[in-house]
């Protein structure tokens, strides 16, 4: 039996990284079957020696988030453990520094994953940004966080929010209301991340003098929107024209992201989608951008992860 001890500055870094009952470091003890003590500012690692390094080498990464003034998840353990299986956990530095929003409730937006600061890094440094990945990745919600960034330091006059009114399997017919109230709920994580990043009364007053724009993307058609961050949501569900519509709206002075998932397709059998065709049309142009996420950058419910996994390992089967 190996055993490695950790010397802690202050108990309070001690009591954060072993979060509430003890959750985090059992998430540890259990990933590398190691055995984790704490006595006063002592950690002790005991198990095999590859296994204890490797622990020893997680906890190190913790310490490192938690000095830069990070409070611990589920999230943020397993995902310095899978840097440290992967041998990159001298990455993690990278995540702590740059807050990127703070939210109308006083929480910084900071990005979780390595995926999620090059795609902020991707949004900074070019004009438009094509983003591709799974659910819970944070395409939208990043992408909302520096719109209204840009638009706080008055980088831009307005944000512009757009996706298709695609149903999933429904019929926008059924709906009550007129256009308006029927593509709305089609609207809503856009309407859910900008009250998060402004608040409901500053929403309402931006959108009143036209400084924000929620609407489907039929509504785009005819215009050129300079001064503005526009951001393209669930584009796997456009068509390849309405992508070069979409596109085509580009003014000065202004900025584009576009974010989809290519596994949820939701365009009748046999359209093709257009997102998928832009990536293959634009892979190679300057100050265009595209981003790819994975499973790892997915920082909802760790069962979220295992279901694109699992979903993933059955599309290759059936292939």
């Amino acid at each position: 039996m190996f055993e490695q001890r950790i010397d802690i500055d202050r108990m309070e870094q001690a009591v954060v990284l072993f979060g509430n009952f003890d959750e985090n470091i059992k998430l540890i003890e259990k990933e590398y079957n190691v055995s984790i003590l704490g006595r006063g500012s002592e950690i002790k690692v005991s198990g095999e020696p590859e296994d204890v390094a490797k622990a020893v080498r997680t906890i190190d990464s913790l310490l490192v988030l938690i000095n830069r003034g990070e409070l611990l998840s589920e999230q943020n353990v397993r995902y310095c453990i899978s840097l440290v299986n992967e041998g990159s956990e001298d990455k993690i530095e990278t995540l702590a520094e740059d807050c990127i929003c703070i939210t109308s409730k006083g929480k910084p937006v900071k990005a979780k994953t390595i995926g999620q600061k090059k795609y902020c890094n991707a949004i900074k440094n070019n004009t438009i940004t094509v983003s591709v990945g799974p659910a819970g990745t944070g395409k939208t919600y990043l992408a909302v966080a520096l719109a209204v960034t840009a638009f706080r330091a008055q980088e831009v006059n307005r944000i512009i929010l757009t996706r298709p009114a695609v149903e999933a399997g429904e019929k926008l017919g059924f709906l009550p209301g007129d256009l308006q109230q029927k593509v709305d709920p089609y609207l809503r994580p856009l309407y859910d991340a900008l009250f998060d990043m402004l608040g409901v009364e500053s929403y309402q007053k931006y959108v009143e003098r036209g400084n924000i724009e929620v609407a489907p993307l039929a509504y785009m058609r005819g215009r050129t929107l300079d001064d503005s961050f526009i951001i393209l949501d669930e584009a796997q569900n456009t068509t390849p024209e309405q992508m070069k519509m979409f596109l085509t709206r580009l003014g000065f002075n202004s900025k584009m992201v576009i974010t989809g998932d290519v596994t949820q397709i939701d365009l009748p059998n046999g359209r093709k989608s257009g997102l998928k065709d832009v990536m293959k049309i634009l892979r190679n142009i300057d100050d265009i951008a595209q981003v790819r996420f994975t499973e790892k950058d997915v920082v909802r419910h760790k069962l979220v992860q295992d279901i694109i996994r699992a979903y993933e390992k059955n599309e290759e089967a059936e292939r």
